[in-house]
């Protein structure tokens, strides 16, 4: 089974890319995709350290990825990453298990504070 560290799920292409690139840049190994039903598909046969999901989804919504990718892998992570994100969606991510409820522009220092913790506890 093949094995990254993380998984970006965002449908800005441009955006979800340069992320990647620049988590590359530093050590990780990612893979990027731009719906939530490819990024269920992908969770089902890969292993993640940690999952990087955006709310506002061409075909599905976040909350019900988070959903769907809890009930396949409870145990990885997933930060959840909005422009648009409410309090409500906040608490509902959370109520369901997110790890993070962040807003876009991310702090990639952050993130990789957040997958050097989450590496340590799985070590």
């Amino acid at each position: 089974m093949k094995h990254s560290d993380l998984l970006i799920i965002d449908d800005e292409t441009r955006y979800a890319d340069m992320l990647a690139r620049r988590l590359e840049l530093r050590g990780c190994r990612c893979e990027v995709c731009y719906n939530g039903g490819d990024g269920i598909r992908i969770i089902e046969n890969e292993m993640f350290l940690l999952v990087v999901l955006d709310l506002q989804l061409p075909d599905i919504y976040g909350t019900e990825v988070l959903a769907r990718i809890k009930k396949i892998r409870p145990d990885i992570p997933v930060i959840i990453l909005t422009g648009h994100g409410s309090e409500k969606d906040r608490q509902q991510c959370m109520k369901q298990g997110a790890y993070a409820f962040i807003h876009k522009p991310l702090n990639i220092e952050k993130l990789l504070a957040i997958l050097n913790e989450i590496r340590e506890k799985s070590a």
